[in-house]
């Protein structure tokens, strides 16, 4: 081949870089791993700079699971903008600090890259450059990175890029983060809009009611791309069963995953449903009956109250062990809806039958009405193990590893007339009409296994 071939060629692919963002991928990332997933998010993206250049304000959601190569997509992609316009101003938010200067840092090496000035040779970077601002030479446009909930006072946007709003699922499971971060999208980000501007977010969901889920039920004219990690039905490129980027994560590594996460992390985090359908969250076909409790199993017997007598709630006391084999067991399921003088002494009876052996848990509700009651309870059982704490989070959250335990059968139960009725409340959880069986189950399951050796001890069970 001649050196005129070689050139004529080089100029071809250059060419090609300019008009295809995902021949421009390969081209600037000669190992990038390629496979349908990769092409197909490069094509989506070009129509979202197709409909932004022609001023129809695109809005686009992409949701794929973690690790998956999404913040590097991103990333490419603006570089790719700011090649053919560098007089757009953009704005990157992400959840961690360390996020937007890795995007920017990753963006100044790009543009320094011989292969980006023969692409793009009119997008340079400005002298000033740091790690929250570059500004092109000679142009209007900038990259400016920030935090979720950061200040971008006084500044305009041609293209709002939001990766991953928020940080895990304790942020997600709490409403103040969640109302806090909506907060900062409605009346800081979006406010910061140029009248043709476009909006591109791409996550992992972690909740129904994240920013994302507020978002889409705000404005139903947003495409949303998603983008489960093992397909739950057929696809145009993949069957069902079959993982999203295998060329990444294998089927094999995925179900890993899998086995060892809750059912609620699983099915927001890599599935991207944080709504779960009735029986998705606790299987409770996985629990096996037993007809005896092992000698040396340590046991808990925590309580949830019910504010009222009657009503939709009901007291619970749930005794939970842990087995000399590491392994969990129901052991018993106290379920009444009583006064509360009635509710102290069956309280105190329970204590007597269960004997000193079995620790006790109690909820303390906020403020002082709920640290008198604790004092009182504890008065109350003197002389046995008891701890009464606040209950925070979402029911979902504090459930997740109960679910995950039970969902592979690390969980048995002692067999009774209350097995029913609780098989039936996990099987409808969180959907159903009560959840006081598995509040109190999970805070037992919290109590007694939520220790870092403990923790360590299930994810071999699970292997």
């Amino acid at each position: 081949m001649s050196l005129s071939d070689v050139d004529l060629m080089e100029q071809l692919a250059i060419a090609e870089c300019r008009y295809s963002f995902y021949a421009f991928r390969q081209y600037i990332n000669p190992k990038l791993k390629l496979g349908w997933w990769q092409r197909e998010s490069a094509y989506e993206l070009q129509r979202f700079y197709e409909s932004l250049v022609a001023g129809e304000r695109p809005k686009l959601i992409i949701e794929a699971p973690p690790q998956h190569g999404k913040s590097l997509l991103i990333v490419d992609f603006i570089a790719w903008i700011a090649g053919h316009h560098p007089d757009f101003r953009t704005i990157y938010t992400s959840f961690s600090e360390r996020l937007g200067v890795r995007a920017n840092l990753r963006l100044q090496r790009t543009y320094a890259t011989d292969k980006y000035k023969k692409i793009f040779p009119d997008t340079k970077i400005g002298s000033t450059a740091n790690r929250e601002l570059i500004e092109y030479d000679g142009k209007e446009g900038y990259f400016r990175n920030t935090t979720v909930r950061g200040s971008i006072t006084g500044e305009g946007l041609d293209l709002g890029v939001i990766d991953d709003p928020i940080k895990g699922r304790e942020q997600a499971g709490s409403q103040t983060v969640r109302d806090a971060t909506w907060d900062w999208l409605t009346d800081d980000f979006l406010t910061r809009f140029a009248d043709d501007a476009g909006l591109l977010i791409i996550l992992t969901r972690w909740h129904l009611d994240d920013p994302v889920g507020r978002l889409k039920i705000a404005d139903p004219s947003i495409r949303c791309v998603s983008h489960p990690a093992i397909a739950t039905e057929d696809e145009q490129y993949r069957k069902k069963g079959e993982p999203l980027f295998p060329e990444h994560k294998s089927l094999e590594f995925l179900l890993g995953v899998k086995k060892l996460m809750a059912a609620t992390s699983w099915e927001s985090l890599y599935q991207q449903r944080p709504f779960l359908e009735e029986g998705e969250f606790f299987k409770p076909d996985m629990i096996s009956i037993v007809d005896a409790v092992p000698i040396g199993t340590k046991m808990v017997r925590a309580w949830d109250l019910a504010a009222t007598k009657g009503g939709g709630d009901w007291t619970v006391g749930f005794k939970f062990g842990r087995m000399p084999d590491g392994r969990g067991i129901i052991v018993d399921i106290l379920r009444f809806q009583r006064g509360p003088d009635e509710v102290r002494a069956a309280m105190k009876n329970t204590a007597d039958l269960d004997g000193k052996q079995v620790a006790i848990r109690g909820p303390q509700d906020p403020g002082q009405a709920g640290k008198d009651q604790a004092q009182q309870l504890t008065k109350l059982l003197a002389g046995y193990k008891v701890k009464f704490a606040p209950v925070t989070g979402e029911k979902t959250v504090r459930a997740d590893g109960f679910a995950s335990q039970v969902n592979v059968g690390n969980i048995v139960m002692l067999r009774a007339p209350w097995n029913t009725p609780f098989i039936e409340e996990a099987r409808s959880f969180p959907n159903g009409v009560n959840d006081d069986q598995i509040d109190s189950g999970a805070d037992a399951f919290n109590e007694l296994m939520g220790s870092p050796d403990t923790l360590g001890m299930w994810a071999n069970l699970s292997k």
